[in-house]
């Protein structure tokens, strides 16, 4: 078992300075700019360390545990993000950062994580992979699709329902998690394997300790960051919609993901897939609901009515990323499909 690389620590090194200027920016009155930007690039970074201390602890624990430890603690960035935006009584960026990584995961991540596939050396054009998983996601996602759906048209119709919204929000958001049990604990034991504590990198003590302090730092920076985010966004004229679809979203996930990214380029295609269509899956089934309980305790509620426009475009994206996956095979082109709808999303928030 090897201890950390030089790069390893370089890169740690690089994540301990940028969390260590945004306190220090927040704890001195820095220009709300300077903090907002040092508080985003601090979020990715973090992001990263949970996601690779969380797979070192799942080398030593089985696989069965890491899914679990992925789904409970790998997007505790965006966890703390949310739930100090929704005290800070930023709804619209509360809400924006938890539908952001649906669609940063689901559009831009699986997107360049098909065509880093495709056009592989001795790909052939094509990324085969095993279709189960990624079904499995596109049905969590539509049951998910279907509450927000419901929930949006009942307030736009001004129906009795919509006078319930909370009410409807928080029994929607346990059954989606008993949904998303249903599905979780037979998917871990059905992969389930020994640990095997030999193919870990990292010790156990150090990647409890990296999980611990990455965990505890996120929570610091998120606050940082969302006490920056209204004079910043101000200063940038760019809406919250922007700030937690977009910003939040890239910060917590595609950081964290790039690693879906290296393994389809090295060939390793059911393994890059798996990585990011059970991060939708978690998002959609799993952070989404617990959030929406989670809100009970603070001052703004968080719920699955969403505007319109969004409405839209999760059941876009849903239907687009079912048909690019659900046959097994990814081409370029349908992988840089999924990043031109991402970006499309981004500039029409832009203006939002």
């Amino acid at each position: 078992m090897t201890q950390l690389s030089a790069r390893e620590r370089l890169g740690l090194a690089a994540v301990a300075a940028v969390a260590a200027l945004t306190a220090l920016a927040h704890y001195a009155s820095w220009p709300a700019l300077a903090s907002f930007v040092l508080a985003t690039f601090a979020l990715a970074g973090l992001a990263g360390v949970v996601a690779v201390s969380t797979e070192q602890v799942g080398e030593h624990l089985g696989a069965a545990t890491t899914g679990l430890l992925q789904a409970s603690v790998g997007n505790l960035p965006e966890l703390f993000v949310v739930i100090f935006a929704l005290r800070a009584g930023e709804g619209v960026v509360a809400q924006s950062a938890i539908v952001g990584s649906l669609f940063a995961n689901a559009l831009l991540v699986l997107g360049l994580v098909i065509i880093a596939g495709a056009t592989r050396r001795g790909g052939g054009g094509v990324m085969r992979f095993e279709p189960r998983v990624t079904r499995d996601a596109a049905t969590l996602l539509f049951v998910c699709l279907f509450i927000i759906v419901l929930a949006g048209l009942s307030l736009s119709s001004h129906n009795p329902v919509s006078h319930h919204v909370e009410t409807v929000s928080v029994v929607a958001a346990a059954l989606l998690l008993s949904v998303y049990f249903a599905w979780v604990v037979p998917h871990v034991r059905g992969s389930k394997r020994p640990a095997t504590p030999s193919a870990a990198r990292f010790a156990l003590p150090l990647a409890l300790t990296l999980l611990v302090l990455a965990g505890g730092c996120a929570a610091l920076v998120s606050d940082w960051f969302i006490d920056a985010l209204r004079p910043a966004i101000a200063q940038l004229h760019i809406s919250q919609a922007f700030a937690g679809l977009v910003i939040v979203a890239i910060a917590g996930n595609a950081v964290e993901n790039a690693a879906g990214v290296r393994l389809a380029a090295r060939g390793q295609s059911d393994l890059a897939i798996s990585l990011v269509v059970s991060s939708v899956a978690q998002i959609a089934a799993f952070l989404f609901p617990l959030l929406v309980i989670v809100s009970l305790a603070l001052h703004t509620r968080l719920t699955f009515a969403l505007p319109l426009l969004y409405i839209g475009a999760l059941a876009v994206s849903a239907v687009t990323v079912w048909q690019v996956t659900e046959d097994g095979e990814g081409r370029a082109f349908e992988g840089w499909a999924l990043v031109v709808i991402y970006a499309i999303l981004a500039i029409i928030t832009l203006y939002e």
